[in-house]
């Protein structure tokens, strides 16, 4: 089974996608990334390299949220949000959104 995963970051304070924010794929405990994606202006990042393979097993996701409030001159309380979550072969897509604001943020499975 191909396995997909997208990911999908909205400012809630603005109610606005977020653009042009780092982030990168790992599996759980590397220090080198799979992948590292700047989300579009969607705020989505919808596709990783093609040589990327998902398979069973725990992963994470760091969004480099200082950086990009740096560059849109904003507040940030968290600089780095990072996001472990296990792929366990039963879907063929995983979605991670992230909901942002200046001090505080979430997450759920999408779909």
């Amino acid at each position: 089974m191909n396995i997909t995963l997208s990911s999908h970051v909205l400012d809630l304070q603005t109610g606005r996608p977020v653009a042009g924010l780092k982030v990168s794929l790992f599996e759980a405990e590397a220090k080198t990334p799979l992948d590292t994606e700047i989300t579009n202006a969607d705020g989505r990042v919808s596709a990783w390299n093609d040589a990327i393979n998902l398979w069973k097993g725990t992963y994470r996701l760091e969004f480099d949220t200082g950086a990009w409030a740096e560059a849109e001159d904003r507040d940030c309380f968290f600089p780095k949000v990072v996001i472990y979550f296990q792929i366990d072969e039963s879907q063929p897509h995983y979605h991670v959104p992230l909901l942002l604001s200046p001090y505080g943020y979430s997450t759920y499975r999408g779909s």
